[in-house]
């Protein structure tokens, strides 16, 4: 009786065939899982709304910092119906102002930023902090036009940009008022309730803005800010001409950002994470993630900023006169339901949903260095045409 001894050499090959198979797989479903990110955002549809909540001449940064999202928001694609702009004061209109009917967020003027197709939802006094919270949650009275509405729904997503002066835990309103950070982490849970939004995006420019964020407790909300707790958020761009700032320096290094940006653009928020080191904001711009169920890396910045429709072509034929089926001669409409709202310290310590886990980059590569320095170091290269 024999027993057949498989050789160093046969053993060899039977690791590296192993080896090149998960090489494969890991392959291939990390061309699948890059399509499902591609459609995992579920939104249908995009809503911006924009808020600069200062008055007076020696504020103009604010007004600009807020009419240079909105240019960027615009060019990418949301049209204006699907665009809230708040602002708290006319600097276009103000008699200091050198040059009427425009607001520059660049030295020189070279970028005119109120431009002759801004759409002011609300201005001067309809800026206050009811207001805007009753246009987050929807509580607006029957009276009010669709132009001043959020009519967003659970597959919306949509960028919240604040910019005005603020402290540790609130938010000034025409100085005469304040949000607090409490006040706006319960406005973005009722918008979850009553099924507002898919996704959000919290931007805030201001003094201490992480403090306003520390308080959400909501699911689905990215949230960044262009100071931590008891850092300032400096201005940019004094203008000899006009005797002001014209921007905030965390703002203005965003909008340079999104110039770059097209609509099929597959820059992801990552990037946007890193706009405005210390080096250049001064202050210490910081982010919260936690609360978003989707990985950053995966999240488009047209996610939030354009209105790109997603398309997935198939070769299948899609019947699309498909009668409706009535039942008892009405059309069945799917039955939603309220959530138990769980109580707010339980909901602030859940953790996050883990993420899905996929090989770190240079993963593969590292693996088949290893293998061929093992062989290398045990056999040698006289061995290496038993292989190939």
């Amino acid at each position: 009786m024999f027993t057949v001894v498989p050789s160093t050499t046969s053993v060899l090959v039977i690791i590296i065939t192993i080896i090149l198979v998960i090489t494969i797989y890991i392959y291939i479903n990390g061309k699948l899982r890059r399509s499902r990110q591609f459609f995992s955002s579920g939104h249908t549809n995009n809503w911006a709304v924009l808020v600069c909540t200062s008055r007076f001449w020696f504020n103009y940064r604010h007004v600009a910092n807020t009419l240079s999202v909105y240019r960027s928001v615009k060019r990418l694609g949301i049209p204006d119906s699907h665009i809230v702009l708040m602002l708290a004061d006319d600097m276009a209109c103000n008699h200091r102002n050198p040059k009427p009917a425009t607001v520059f967020s660049h030295k020189n003027m070279e970028l005119n930023v109120y431009g002759d197709d801004v759409e002011v939802d609300y201005r001067g006094y309809e800026v206050t902090v009811e207001n805007f919270l009753r246009v987050l949650t929807g509580r607006l009275p029957p009276s009010t036009p669709r132009s001043k509405r959020l009519l967003s729904d659970d597959r919306s997503n949509i960028l919240i940009y604040l910019t005005g002066h603020g402290g540790n835990g609130f938010l000034k309103f025409q100085d005469s008022e304040e949000i607090s950070n409490v006040e706006l982490a319960d406005a973005f849970e009722q918008m979850w309730q009553k099924r507002r939004y898919n996704e959000l995006l919290f931007i805030i420019d201001t003094c201490q803005g992480a403090s306003m964020y520390e308080r959400f407790y909501s699911p689905n909300i990215m949230a960044l800010a262009s100071s931590q707790v008891g850092e300032d958020s400096l201005s940019h761009q004094p203008d000899l001409a006009i005797g002001v700032h014209l921007m905030d320096r965390y703002t203005f290094y965003m909008l340079e950002f999104l110039e770059d940006i097209h609509p099929a653009s597959k820059t992801n928020m990552n990037d946007l994470f890193k706009v405005c080191p210390k080096s250049q904001c001064v202050s210490t711009p910081g982010h919260r993630t936690d609360l978003f169920l989707r990985d950053p890396g995966s999240v488009l910045i047209t996610d939030f900023f354009g209105s790109v429709r997603k398309v997935e072509l198939t070769m299948d034929a899609i019947n699309l006169t498909d009668p409706i089926n009535p039942v008892n001669g009405e059309e069945q409409k799917e039955v939603y339901s309220y959530a138990d709202q769980l109580p707010v310290s339980e909901i602030i310590h859940q953790k996050p949903k883990q993420k899905d886990w996929h090989p770190p980059d240079g993963f593969i590569l590292g693996l088949w260095t290893l293998i061929l320095l093992v062989f290398f170091k045990t056999y040698g290269i006289k061995h290496l045409k038993h292989i190939f």
